[in-house]
Order: structure tokens, then C-alpha cells, then sequence
């Protein structure tokens, strides 16, 4: 039997994998048994190379392995793989934690460290219940979140979601959240200012009832790539300003260049009350989250101890992760990352106005390093036109995970401009196959 034939069958037998229907996976599923990966490039055991359309879900924004990550992993491991935060310091920590606050939007200015954007989430959303509670404003239990959003898996997290498919079954015990309108990118459709006004309408009527509005910063990932503009980043932050409400942030998607500025936030001028983010933090080498927030959210906490914010995770600030999170933004700085994609974002946005003219697609867009086209279809996440394309790009040598009838790329903000020209051509391809 061979290598390949045993990994699967151990797979099928023992593993449960994420957004996955098993039973059909199980029964009729092949899939890609990966040995490596190197730059913009997975490896399967047959020694198939692979691009990798969607840097990983999204945190290899260096692509794999970059060799300064691995080195610095390695000195790290030598000398603390890990100790508890809790009462103690420690040098990566603290340095990463500072370098952090020196590049975020103005205001943010103290790190809780947790081990994913999920749990960097709900840290954010546990700050906001608890300073309404420590400010003497228990009643401010609700959240505000777009259509469509999605901010993770946690319990919490799952609440803030729009994605109706997710949040179903746990309907019954998610926290409450009023989902507004996504404003459509132009701001002279007639949609843009009823977007407006939705959600100062609910701000000014439930105000003191709302905890915090939580974004997705111009681009709405998993909602299918769906891009809103600046003005109505800008809008949100002047009508939290107005009621009270705090502005969350989520940039685990967004941050990290991957639109175009180290944050999405920076494009708008915006400075949210906290910040999240993860995924591109650590450089997709180890799981690592951080949620940042200002000197009133911090302050919230002073006082009597039962005001302290009772809540970690084992790895918080995990030195390891800590230590290559530092390398990360060494390298942002050193490579400079975010300068040489620009580049390479104009090029994903002509790629997509042309792949926008094929038969059976509906609509294209493309912000940063993120390009997406809609497939013909009503399926949303679960439609399986994507799923075609996908197909077809394995067999032409790259790894195009789909958002049901959403085709899209995100890959590492310095894939090579030949790899990157190679994998526009297979999406070309595999749409013409796949929907001719």
C-alpha cells in the first residue's frame, strides 16, 4: 500500500476536518495529500506542486517557510518554547506588544495576546461587555455587525456572524446582534445611503442598549470578498463617536497588508476603540492573536479586583509565536512587503476586469492583494459552481478554494510576479473549462 493510499485512509477514518460535510467527503473525496511546502508553493506526496491560491487560509502572507521565520523559530525553541503570562514577563511578548502598538491606528495603545483571530474575537467582545459592566452600563449587551460577517467560531464569535449557514444551529444560545446593511461600493447608488441610514437609525434609537459595532474593515471575507468603501468606515467611526458605542475592528482578514495599507482601517483614517487580529500576525508559522485597545478600554478595568479582566488562554503571548511575529514585521520592514505588492495588486485587478467578461460570471471586484468574481448561480456559500473551478485548477497545478459560487485569490503579498502570472493564467483556464 502506498504512503499516499495510507495517509488517506487514516484521514477518512480518523479526522473530522473543518467546514467540511464528512459523509460526502468520506465517500467521495480525493484529496490532495500534502509532504511541503516552500514560497507560494504546496507539495503533495507524489511531488505535485500546488499554487497556493489562498496563502492557507489566508496567513501566509510571506508564503511558507520563509527562511528568517524558520531561523528565528529555531534560536527561540533553543532557549523558551513556552511559560504561562499570567504574573510573568517576557521578552518576546513585551517586545512584539510594543512593536505592535508603534504600527497600529493612533489610540491603541495595550496588547492582550490570545492564539487565533476567533479567540482574538471574543477577547474583543468579552472587553466590550465587561467595561459597559465596570462603567456601571450592564444593559449594553448588544452587538452591531454587517450582513454577511463573519468573525470567527467561538461561541461569541459566532454570534457577530452573518453567515447564515454557521450560525443557525447555535441560534439559540448566540449573543444578540442586530446585522445592518452591506453598503454597496459606489457611493452614488441610491443602496449606499440607505446603508447610512439603517444603521444610524438603529444607533440612535438602541444606542444605550449596544455594546460595540464590529467590522470587517473594507473587505468581508468569508462573506464572499464583499468590498464596501472607505466613507462608510468613516461614517461608522463619527456615529460611534455620537452614541457612545465602542468600534471593533476586525483586520484578522484584513490587516497585515493584504489590502493595500498594514491596515484596512488606515485607508479610512479611522482609529476603532479595539482592534483584532491573527492569521498574518505569526506569518502562518504558529497560531498567535492579539487584540489591541485604547487607554479608556484599558482603564475600564482598574479598580477592585473583581473589575480585572478574568479571561487567557494557556498560550497567550506564546514566546514562540511572539518571537516569530517580531520577525514578521522585521521582514514587512526590511522586504518591504507592503510597497512591492502594489504592483502585484494592479496586476490581480486587471487579471479580474478580464475574467469578469467570461460567460456565466456575474460580477468581479478586487481591493489589495485580493481579487474575487461571482459565479452565475444562487447557491451563496454553498453553491457548487465554485467548486468546478476548483477541480479544474487542481488539475492545472493550483489550489483555488472556492466561497461556494465565489472564485477568488488571496495569495502571500510577495509571491513571485512569474507565479503569480501563472496562477491568473490557471484561473483563466479553469473558469473557460469549467463554466464554457
Amino acid at each position: 500500500m502506498s504512503n499516499r493510499r495510507q495517509l488517506v485512509e487514516m484521514d477518512k477514518r480518523r479526522v473530522w476536518h473543518p467546514y467540511t460535510p464528512m459523509e460526502q467527503y468520506i465517500a467521495e473525496t480525493e484529496p490532495l495529500v500534502i509532504e511541503r511546502a516552500e514560497g507560494s508553493r504546496i507539495f503533495d506526496v507524489d511531488g505535485k506542486a500546488y499554487l497556493d491560491a489562498n496563502a492557507s487560509w489566508w496567513v501566509a502572507l510571506l508564503g511558507h517557510r520563509h527562511p528568517r521565520l524558520v531561523q528565528v523559530l529555531r534560536e527561540q525553541s533553543e532557549r523558551m518554547c513556552h511559560v504561562a503570562l499570567a504574573g510573568i514577563a517576557h521578552e518576546p511578548a513585551a517586545r512584539l506588544a510594543e512593536e505592535l502598538c508603534a504600527i497600529a491606528p493612533q489610540g491603541l495603545e495595550h496588547v492582550f495576546f490570545s492564539d487565533n483571530g476567533s479567540t482574538a474575537v471574543e477577547a474583543a467582545i468579552k472587553l466590550a461587555l465587561q467595561l459597559w459592566h465596570n462603567e456601571g452600563h450592564g444593559e449594553r449587551q448588544r452587538f452591531v455587525a454587517l450582513q454577511g460577517a463573519f468573525h470567527g467560531d467561538t461561541i461569541g464569535a459566532t454570534g457577530l456572524g452573518g453567515v447564515e449557514v454557521f450560525r443557525r444551529p447555535f441560534a439559540g444560545v448566540v449573543l444578540e446582534c442586530a446585522h445592518v446593511p452591506v453598503p454597496p461600493l459606489e457611493v452614488a447608488e441610491q443602496a449606499y445611503g440607505r446603508a447610512f441610514e439603517a444603521v444610524e437609525q438603529l444607533l440612535r434609537q438602541d444606542g444605550d442598549a449596544i455594546a460595540a459595532v464590529v467590522v470587517e474593515p473594507l473587505i468581508q471575507g468569508a462573506a464572499g470578498m464583499r468590498i464596501y468603501g472607505v466613507d462608510y468606515l468613516k461614517h461608522l467611526r463619527a456615529l460611534c463617536d455620537r452614541y457612545d458605542v465602542l468600534l471593533i475592528a476586525d483586520e484578522v482578514f484584513t490587516g497585515y497588508g493584504r489590502t493595500g495599507t498594514m491596515w484596512a482601517c488606515d485607508q479610512a483614517g479611522v482609529k476603532p476603540d479595539i482592534l483584532c487580529t491573527a492569521k498574518g500576525l505569526s506569518g502562518g508559522v504558529l497560531p498567535m492573536g492579539a487584540t489591541l485597545a485604547t487607554d479608556r478600554v484599558f482603564e475600564a478595568f482598574y479598580g477592585a479586583p473583581d473589575r480585572a479582566f478574568y479571561y487567557g488562554h494557556t498560550y497567550c503571548g506564546h514566546p514562540l509565536g511572539a518571537a516569530v511575529a517580531r520577525e514578521v514585521l522585521a521582514i514587512y520592514r526590511d522586504e518591504q512587503i507592503i510597497e512591492r505588492a502594489a504592483p502585484k495588486a494592479r496586476r490581480i485587478a486587471a487579471a479580474f476586469e478580464q475574467l469578469g467578461r467570461h460567460p456565466g460570471v456575474k460580477s468581479w471586484r478586487s481591493l489589495g492583494m485580493v481579487g474575487a468574481l461571482d459565479l452565475a448561480g444562487d447557491g451563496g456559500y454553498l453553491g457548487k459552481g465554485g467548486w468546478r473551478v476548483f477541480e479544474e485548477a487542481r488539475r492545472r497545478g493550483a489550489y483555488l478554494r472556492p466561497l461556494g459560487d465565489v472564485v477568488y485569490v488571496a495569495p502571500p503579498l510577495n509571491i513571485a510576479d512569474a507565479d503569480l502570472d501563472e496562477l491568473l493564467a490557471i484561473v483563466d483556464e479553469s473558469l473557460r473549462a469549467a463554466i464554457s
